[in-house]
């Protein structure tokens, strides 16, 4: 790519996270030649877009950590170079015109609510993208089966599916490869994943945040549309699938799909979803030094949206290596506790020797998102009494990339590798996941239940009591 273009370069999210990615991947040299455009509906200056560079890219321009002295200089001067215009996306023509003022090939980045994005693609068109030109989506993709499968076929008109990047920054590099690698490079592990002998495995990403001023999005996504229905099921379906024949996209892609495909939340044995899924919402409480206000009364929220807080649903795997099995996905705000991990619980032995005293606790495998880490829980005899089972963690440290996550998963925008991208078929596959839970909460006929900010969520759920 030659030319970065930042669509929604006044926004929120570019200033938080995008920025501070391109940044990083800049300073750590692995983004030479690349040039960063802005546009905006916002009537910005040329200072307040230099302003903005310089608060988002003072940490990688800072001596130390990846960056390299020459990193530090390319990145120094693409900032010097980048400019901002106010732009109109959504008008026909507008966008398609200033493409034609920028340099090819083209990363163009729609860092904007799905509903304008959509907007902006059909206005578009495809003898206005220059050639090469790479099309970067933000979550959520769409708001339904539907909606992402008509924004999928708009996109088609466009660029061909590879040159298409729907970004989760959960799929980091780190993320994936460590799942992959531990998996299918240790014999120990892999003959052991499957549902004769896994009990359960849980995905949880439980948050001390609460709204952080982002009640506008927030409210009307709630931690289902947020965390669940696209992070969520990515990383569950990364830890379910087949072993790929390589580490190439399509191989890697097809293997996430192929699980995406046969989940469902609930099954034939389980199908009701008032059993197979749980909702909450914080009421006021205290973390750490902060106090908390119930999320009804936060600015911004209006009660009758009936959002959730935290939400968790368990989605089985309808294939042969996975039947009976639940995945358990969970996700928060507000909680007293930040945890993200994925667990790994494997059923009792078929008999443990009489003789033995002490606590006979499962076998569990944790893998840490942030910071990476892996940790096997174990029964072993003692300390003290030898007949005595007691319990032992080994832990490790695994591989992590020094750039921030959308430091990473631009690295395969611009680089023009999709690997780290979801595919178009499965981002429609999680709406039609989570669709009939999200029907139920609707409908009410799924209880919303409460919490204190700063607890472990509902003391009836098992995953609070982990």
């Amino acid at each position: 790519m030659k030319t970065l273009l930042i669509l929604g370069a006044s926004g929120d999210l570019t200033g938080r996270l995008l920025l501070p990615g391109v940044g990083r991947l800049i300073a750590s040299g692995r983004a030479p030649g690349i040039t960063l455009v802005g546009a905006g509906s916002d009537n910005w200056t040329a200072e307040q877009w230099q302003e903005r560079l310089a608060g988002s890219f003072a940490d990688a321009l800072a001596p130390g950590g990846d960056s390299t002295p020459e990193g530090i200089k390319a990145l120094e001067a693409v900032q010097s170079n980048s400019s901002y215009h106010q732009l109109d996306v959504t008008a026909k023509g507008e966008l398609g015109a200033f493409l034609a003022t920028v340099e090819g090939p083209v990363a163009l980045y729609f860092a904007l609510p799905p509903a304008i994005s959509q907007k902006a693609c059909e206005v578009l068109k495809k003898k206005e993208l220059p050639a090469g030109t790479r099309l970067v989506m933000e979550k959520p993709f769409g708001s339904s089966a539907a909606s992402a499968h008509a924004l999928n076929a708009t996109l088609g008109k466009l660029v061909a599916e590879d040159h298409i990047h729907r970004v989760d920054h959960f799929l980091g590099k780190s993320t994936v490869l460590n799942i992959m690698g531990l998996r299918f490079a240790n014999r120990l592990l892999e003959p052991l994943w499957n549902g004769e002998h896994i009990e359960k495995v849980e995905i949880v990403f439980d948050e001390d945040l609460t709204l952080e001023n982002r009640a506008r999005y927030y409210d009307h996504a709630g931690a289902g549309k947020d965390m669940i229905q696209s992070h969520l099921l990515q990383i569950m379906a990364i830890m379910a699938m087949e072993p790929p024949a390589t580490l190439g996209q399509e191989d890697v892609r097809s293997s996430i799909a192929a699980v995406l495909r046969c989940s469902t939340i609930g099954n034939s044995y389980k199908p009701d979803l008032a059993d197979t899924t749980r909702r909450a919402r914080y009421t006021a409480g205290t973390i750490g030094e902060r106090q908390v206000p119930n999320y009804v009364d936060e600015e911004g929220v209006d009660p009758a949206n009936d959002t959730e807080t935290l939400a968790e649903v368990e989605v089985y795997v309808n294939n042969w290596r996975w039947a009976g099995v639940p995945f358990i996905l969970r996700s928060g705000k507000a909680l007293g506790r930040a945890r993200k991990e994925a667990v790994v619980t494997y059923k009792p032995v078929p008999h443990l020797p009489a003789g033995f005293t002490g606590v006979d606790s499962p076998t569990r495998l944790h893998i840490g998102f942030g910071p990476e880490t892996l940790t096997l829980d174990l029964d072993v005899n003692g300390p003290g009494d030898l007949f005595t089972l007691d319990r032992v963690q080994l832990e490790t440290a695994l591989a992590s990339d020094p750039l921030l996550p959308y430091g990473e998963v631009l690295e395969g925008v611009l680089s023009g590798d999709p690997l780290l991208s979801v595919r178009g078929d499965t981002a429609e596959d999680c709406w039609r996941i989570v669709e009939p839970a999200f029907a139920a909460w609707k409908a009410g006929s799924v209880p919303m239940e409460e919490y204190a900010a700063g607890s472990n969520g509902p003391s009836g759920w098992a995953t609070s009591n982990d």
